[in-house]
């Protein structure tokens, strides 16, 4: 149990770097999996509710900002894991990864996004960015579980 307590931190800490930053490129460089997916899907789901453009390039989630996101959580994530006088920095970026990862799985869950996502070549990726997402989730969970006396320190409830 120590070790976990002392190094456990760690394979959660490049699990959720790893997915988050390899998925920068899809994100940044507008692939075709990701206009599908923000344009395609999820910008006309909005629209019908009466929120059009907020997935779009330049909406307040587009690809390039969840990106920004996803890259401000890694970078702290990282930085709080290899300065142990920081961890503050990691519980920011378990918290960041946290949310934004709750929105990818609120999307897949109850939108026309769906679990299995459809490519806009008509492929479906069988799951995999669902259960990447659910992957993040548990490993950003399990990382404030691990740093709970950080973030309870900030609450005053050591």
């Amino acid at each position: 149990m120590n070790w976990i307590k002392q190094h456990g931190h760690w394979p959660l800490t490049i699990f959720v770097v790893f997915v988050f930053v390899q998925s920068l490129f899809f994100k940044f460089s507008n692939s075709p999996e990701t206009i599908y997916i923000f344009q395609g899907k999820l910008d006309p789901w909005a629209a019908s509710l009466g929120f059009a453009g907020v997935f779009a390039p330049g909406g307040i989630f587009s690809a390039k900002v969840i990106g920004s996101v996803e890259l401000l959580a890694s970078l702290l994530l990282l930085a709080g894991a290899v300065f142990a006088q920081r961890r503050s920095l990691q519980v920011l970026g378990a918290a960041l990864g946290l949310g934004v990862i709750s929105g990818a799985i609120f999307f897949h869950l109850f939108t026309p996004l769906g679990i299995a996502v459809r490519n806009a070549d008509g492929s479906s990726d069988g799951g995999q960015l669902f259960a990447l997402a659910c992957g993040v989730w548990l490993s950003c969970a399990a990382l404030l579980w691990l740093r709970r006396a950080v973030w309870l320190g900030w609450l005053g409830q050591r």
